[in-house]
């Protein structure tokens, strides 16, 4: 049994080494800054869809693209908040005011730990 790990592991790295995984990740898909009149989807900053699962923008990677809806105060629709982050959740109250309707700072991300990009009204 020891050999066939042992086996394994020295395939997977002669794979790695010789340039089998991927090491740069390609662009799969651009997702471009743009408003449109009556889709109701709304992208404010350039993002990345990468060939490895991750998602950029041009400063950051994030593991994740997470769209998190609910409704706000009265409002009559739903809105969805699209974030790329380095956290699996973000709580719909976080999203709505780190997407720029809070006046404390303190309800922001860092860059680096998650982004608002668009947004999605239904």
């Amino acid at each position: 049994m020891r050999k066939i790990v042992v086996s394994f592991f020295a395939v997977f790295v002669m794979l790695y080494v010789s340039g089998c995984a991927e090491k740069n990740p390609s662009i799969l898909k651009t997702y471009k800054v743009h408003t449109p009149v009556s889709s109701g989807d709304y992208t404010f900053v350039r993002y990345y869809e990468m060939s490895d699962g991750t998602w950029r923008t041009d400063d950051c990677s994030y593991q994740y693209k997470l769209e998190i809806t609910g409704r706000m105060g009265g409002a009559v629709k739903d809105s969805t908040f699209v974030f790329l982050s380095n956290r699996e959740t973000i709580s719909f109250e976080q999203a709505w005011k780190a997407s720029g309707l809070s006046s404390d700072s303190r309800d922001y991300f860092e860059a680096s730990d998650a982004r608002f990009v668009g947004m999605k009204l239904k």
